[in-house]
């Protein structure tokens, strides 16, 4: 009997999409085990392809054009996903991501202090414009530190300062909010969001700790003054900073809580939808990756999403990333591929990702079949 492989990575930021590093992995592996069998499962996990995720899971799901207010402020055209009606979303869903709208690879430049999510919050308010009744949001590859302001302004919230007037976007204008104008925020529906991090909204392992510096905000004393802003937005919007998932995309997570949101697994809904589990219960092998698998990449991303389930149902996980950092923890694959150390650089990779993840691709198959 053929070996059956299923391949089921997340995008690799910036260089290729899931559906594509898939294909590239499953060409490569071809060449070194001719008569192996592929079934392709690109995933997400809410960040960046989890609305294409959707689009191509499900059947009648229409893309809806948006202009709206970059990460940086100025005009880009997004789209929001609209699904077709289901019993218990009688009007049809909305699938909306941060990553296309406030999204980090949207910023020619990091722009820590005022990159926002108003993008984000306009998107929402075109897709309930549309009446329907369900929101399914994505919430990763988040550019800013703005603890949600920006998106929950733009459906009708009012974020004040000391004088009574509106502060200014993102973590810059955080820092000044003393009160809260509630009046006008639109209801929220149903709203499932989809986070791939649990973290805290506050502290060592929260927003402005541990995703700050990712976004330009590197100075400790900076980091301190952000966090103890979360702490006090978090005061103001009736919410425990401890919740799981607060601290995700820069404190989104906690601004959509306090909307009436319900945080879950981003990678685990998309999986239930492309029927992954039942994929690799027929497996042999299981490739996953992403484009860093760092010291945070086994807390609900895709890699460790993937890795458990095959552990689950007794099949080999392997690993492909663009470069696996030495913090991280490969322990649950039988063999990992970096495409820099293929490359011999990062750059070198990301300039060709397709041909570097073919590579890895043989590389595994060599690993598993020698």
């Amino acid at each position: 009997m053929n070996r059956r492989i299923v391949i089921a990575p997340d995008s690799f930021k910036g260089s290729i999409s899931a559906a594509d590093a898939a294909a590239s992995l499953a060409q490569g592996w071809a060449e070194v085990e001719h008569d192996a069998e592929f079934l392709l499962r690109p995933m997400a996990d809410g960040g960046e392809g989890t609305v294409a995720a959707f689009e191509a899971a499900v059947d009648g799901a229409e893309r809806h054009m948006v202009i709206v207010d970059g990460p940086a402020g100025e005009p880009i055209t997004s789209s929001w996903l609209w699904l077709p009606p289901t019993p218990d979303a009688p009007r049809g869903s909305a699938v909306v991501d941060l990553a296309s709208t406030s999204g980090i690879e949207l910023l020619d430049e990091l722009r820590p202090w005022d990159a926002d999510t108003t993008g984000f919050g306009q998107a929402i308010a075109a897709a309930l414009d549309s009446g329907v009744s369900r929101l399914v949001l994505g919430i990763g590859s988040s550019a800013s530190t703005d603890g949600g302001i920006g998106l929950l302004t733009a459906l009708g919230a009012r974020f004040l300062d000391a004088h009574g007037e509106p502060v200014a976007p993102g973590a810059a204008g955080l820092c000044d909010v003393v009160s809260v104008d509630r009046v006008g925020l639109w209801g929220a529906p149903e709203v499932r969001v989809l986070t791939d991090v649990t973290n805290p909204l506050t502290g060592d392992r929260g927003a402005a700790a541990v995703f700050g510096p990712q976004k330009g905000l590197t100075d400790p004393e900076d980091i301190r003054t952000v966090d103890a802003a979360l702490a006090r937005l978090a005061e103001l919007l009736r919410l425990d900073p401890a919740h799981p998932g607060a601290g995700a995309a820069g404190g989104a997570g906690a601004a959509l809580v306090a909307w009436g949101a319900t945080l879950t697994p981003g990678a685990g809904a998309v999986a239930e939808l492309i029927g992954l589990a039942d994929a690799i219960a027929e497996a042999d092998v299981v490739i996953t990756g992403e484009g860093s698998f760092d010291g945070q990449s086994g807390d609900g991303k895709v890699p460790s999403f993937v890795a458990d389930l095959a552990a689950d149902a007794g099949v080999t996980a392997m690993l492909a990333a663009g470069r696996i950092t030495s913090d991280a923890d490969t322990g649950a694959f039988a063999a990992s591929a970096s495409l820099t150390e293929l490359a011999g650089s990062g750059e070198a990779a990301q300039a060709d990702a397709a041909a570097w993840l073919r590579a890895a691709g043989a590389a595994l198959a060599r690993a598993h079949v020698r």
